[in-house]
């Protein structure tokens, strides 16, 4: 073991909240091999003493017994360990102890000293409000599907989705660039669609592409969609990674609200003990990653949510997380009409209205059920 020269730390420190699983003294051996492995990485006999021993290392602040084999710890780190950077912060946070059973993250508590190097959510829920000039209600998300229809096709129905008043028609998630429907081709056509049916209406329905691509596209369809006006972005940062979107967040030449897509990440939430948390992935994590709305399944759709988690997921967007905005939560998978008296019950007037298929269920004329869909959520 050698001392360790003296760092420039700043002894400010996060702190992450883990629920561990096992017997508590597993559960002790397992918060401090945290401590370790997700900084030094490092033997600990062979680490050295001094500002690496004393301050890298995690250190456990607290150790508390939830119920029979499970334990909750809250560990910190200096801010150092963190750079300067989201992939950085992460790995700290849950790098390599993913890769171990029974350890889970909860939430963090960021200061402002980390808080400070991210710009977060553009719009949040106010400027996403202003930007559709909606102030009382839910706001309403329709999606453009089913895969294969033409771009021609699904222009139609963005067309008449905005003529009944939905406010965010965007792509499905898995409208890529496919052959039958061309991104560059779908942007355009949807675009004009809802902004000839703007017209006619007076309303601000805005189309909302998804962007979700290759690295190396991102950013380019980002600005091919707002160069044909597009109104918001889709992108699903399981895929593109999260930083994809937390550059599109903080450059100011695109100017979107971006829609946060949950496909490729179920795994990290559906397991009790292990992963994250709802309220760390769909709320604190979007947040930083610079979402102004997450879209993640309510519970009773044809997804796992329970009610308990999609209430963890309204507070993670809404609780203080320093100078971050508030955004969205976006409720949806399988959404109806009859349903609608129990969400606003549970979420109030703060939050997206997601509802795909049932606008098409009740006969063929999509304007007349939207505007339909529309007055109820008005009235209620």
């Amino acid at each position: 073991m050698e001392h360790s020269p003296r760092l420039a730390l700043s002894n400010k420190r996060f702190t992450v909240t883990y629920t561990l699983t096992g017997t508590k003294q597993e559960c002790l051996l397992k918060a401090r091999d945290i401590c370790y492995e997700q900084t030094v990485e490092f033997p600990e006999d062979l680490t050295p003493t001094g500002d690496i021993g004393n301050h890298i290392v995690g250190r456990i602040e607290d150790f508390r017994e939830l119920s029979q084999k499970r334990f909750q710890t809250d560990i910190s780190f200096a801010v150092e360990s963190a750079g300067a950077e989201l992939t950085q912060l992460l790995n700290v946070i849950f790098g390599n102890i993913s890769l171990k059973p029974g350890i889970k993250v909860e939430k963090v508590n960021l200061p402002a000293e980390i808080l400070c190097l991210f710009t977060g959510p553009k719009f949040g829920q106010r400027g996403f409000r202003k930007a559709l000039r909606v102030y009382k209600r839910p706001l309403i998300c329709t999606a453009l599907k089913p895969m294969g229809l033409s771009a021609q096709d699904l222009a139609g129905q963005a067309s008449l989705f905005a003529l009944g008043g939905i406010d965010i028609i965007k792509d499905d998630h898995g409208l890529a660039d496919q052959p039958f429907c061309p991104f560059e081709e779908r942007v355009q056509r949807c675009s004009e669609a809802v902004r000839n049916a703007n017209q006619k209406t007076g309303k601000s329905s805005i189309y909302a592409p998804n962007i979700t691509a290759p690295a190396n596209r991102v950013l380019e369809r980002a600005r091919f969609a707002k160069k044909n006006a597009a109104g918001a972005l889709l992108i699903t940062p399981g895929l593109t990674g999260l930083n994809s979107m937390r550059l599109l967040a903080q450059e100011q030449v695109f100017g979107l609200p971006l829609m946060s897509h949950p496909a490729f990440w179920g795994s990290f939430v559906t397991s009790p003990h292990s992963g994250l948390s709802h309220y760390f992935l769909y709320g604190q994590l979007m947040r930083l990653a610079g979402a102004d709305a997450v879209i993640y399944p309510h519970s009773g759709g044809r997804f796992s949510f329970s009610r308990e988690e999609c209430t963890d997921i309204v507070r993670g967007c809404n609780d203080n997380l320093g100078n971050l905005k508030a955004i969205f939560p976006a409720p949806g998978g399988g959404m109806t009409r009859d349903r609608l008296h129990d969400m606003l019950s549970m979420y109030g007037r703060d939050f997206i209205l997601l509802i795909g298929g049932e606008l098409h269920r009740y006969g063929g004329n999509l304007s007349e059920n939207s505007r339909r869909l529309v007055e109820m959520l008005e009235k209620a």
